[in-house]
């Protein structure tokens, strides 16, 4: 099984949501409970941390070629594609 964790270190969709009730500029305060950037998250080392093997990919000839590695093995994979 291979777990794949599109990492763009935000709540994307809380920004778009804040857009929708007519927020124009998001405050420092509420960017600091819509991103997820400071720390950012640790994907390896939290799977690591589980027993689960992880790799980070930063391209997308970097992912495909994780994917192609890790898609026929047996057991537990996450990928994290940092977008």
């Amino acid at each position: 099984m291979v777990t794949i964790i599109f990492a763009n270190r935000a709540y994307a969709v809380l920004h778009a949501e804040m857009r929708n009730v007519g927020v124009g500029t998001i405050g420092a305060n509420a960017r600091r409970m819509l991103d997820l950037d400071q720390p950012p998250w640790d994907w390896l080392s939290i799977a690591k941390g589980m027993g689960v093997e992880a790799a980070r990919a930063h391209s997308c000839e970097e992912f495909g070629d994780l994917l192609d590695t890790v898609l026929p093995r047996r057991g537990p994979f996450l990928i994290e594609a940092v977008i």
